[in-house]
């Protein structure tokens, strides 16, 4: 609601597809690592509190375009993330284990309890932001730029600190919250609880579920389900979406019309935003909505290289982003929060940035089985383009 108004912004970030075998501490300290110096930059820069939700914890599924993948001639099933299926092409691996549910579910708690005792330990202390850096993004051309952020944000506590002669409250503690796409129904579900002194039913393993654009449908089970929950949520939006649709979602999910409770995540590439977003804006305008605005500018600009490999640029990844902050603004709009693919690792999968890969460099360090995701360096370089946007 504080987003909407333009009193926060949302920083929605982690990995495409998270593997189990990713549920390592190294690992999710590094993407938490990210999403930390990400959102300094974004409260310096935009002058606002930054809301912190991870895509972790829970991002096993992926719906996927087709139901089969060919190699050499030979068609399996597609890889549908770490919850469904395997990624190795075999007959086996790519076979659905419904054990594997119990895996993700292990994972996730995993996950979950080991960010708890990172910001319980003052992993996060805004006293201590060398705890939060990356070695090898010390390389980037905006390294020095961070660090002289981190030293004013320490400079200015310390005063704070001098001044009123206490340790200023609560630095020590960064609240991380956890979102993943509500995909796997039955997975969901189980996993939907009441609690005490709370009326309703939640989805208890993450703060934020998502629907994808596969299963927006606004008479499908996805947003049957989410209807039901007393989460905020979210939907992904992409072009051709009707008046109509806009109404049903926003009269299924927000009947109240409540601030906070319903976020659109819009999706739909740098050479598509400007004829696509407006009208959008105009039938949320048309059906009374009150919902929280998010860009994507990930998957409407995923391409192939003349090999094969799937890719995107970094150069489209802010031009959505820039042109989505423009067009919101022109209509008497808010632009509250960012959606973004993103992982600590030294991976080379998107393109582009100050220092970042070449076409010919991709293979260097290509690891998703999945989307292409930011690395460290490109993250933070994107993080300085919004703040000063």
């Amino acid at each position: 609601a504080d987003a909407i108004a333009g009193r926060r912004f949302v920083l929605q970030a982690g990995d495409c597809a998270e593997r189990f075998a990713y549920c390592r501490s190294d690992r999710i300290t590094n993407t938490l690592k990210v999403l930390l110096q990400m959102s300094l930059v974004l409260v310096v820069g935009a002058q606002r509190p930054i809301v912190r939700i991870g895509r972790f914890a829970g991002q096993y599924a992926k719906p996927r375009s087709a139901d089969t993948e060919t190699r050499n001639g030979v068609p399996l099933p597609s890889y549908r993330g770490d919850n469904v299926n395997r990624a190795e092409f075999t007959a086996e691996a790519r076979t659905p284990d419904p054990q594997l549910l119990l895996r993700g579910y292990e994972r996730a708690a995993l996950t979950l309890n080991f960010i708890r005792a990172l910001v319980k330990g003052g992993f996060a202390d805004l006293h201590h932001p060398e705890y939060f850096d990356l070695d090898w993004v010390t390389h980037s051309p905006l390294a020095d730029e961070y660090q002289r952020m981190v030293e004013m944000i320490g400079e200015s506590l310390r005063f704070m600190e001098n001044v009123l002669g206490v340790r200023a409250g609560e630095t020590d503690r960064i609240d991380f919250f956890t979102a993943h796409e509500a995909l796997h129904l039955a997975c969901e579900e189980a996993q939907t609880r009441t609690v005490p002194r709370r009326s309703g039913w939640f989805n208890l393993t993450a703060h934020f579920p998502w629907v994808g654009l596969r299963t927006n449908d606004p008479e499908g089970a996805h947003i049957e389900y989410l209807r039901g929950l007393e989460n905020p949520v979210g939907i992904k939006v992409g072009a051709g979406v009707t008046r109509e649709q806009v109404a049903r979602w926003i009269e299924k999910l927000d009947p109240r019309r409540t601030p906070g409770r319903l976020s659109f995540i819009h999706r739909f590439g740098a050479d598509r935003i400007a004829e696509e977003l407006p009208p959008l804006i105009e039938h949320v305008r048309a059906a009374g909505g009150s919902v929280l605005w998010v860009s994507d500018p990930m998957h409407g600009n995923t391409r192939r290289t003349a090999s094969g490999v799937k890719t995107r640029y970094f150069a489209d990844i802010y031009s959505e982003v820039e042109q989505a902050f423009d067009i919101h603004r022109a209509m008497g709009r808010q632009l509250g929060g960012v959606h973004i693919e993103l992982t600590g690792e030294d991976v080379t999968e998107c393109i582009g940035g100050a220092r970042g890969p070449t076409e010919g460099e991709l293979a260097r360090a290509y690891e998703s089985e999945v989307d292409p995701r930011l690395n460290g360096e490109q993250s933070l370089e994107l993080a300085f383009l919004i703040a000063r946007k």
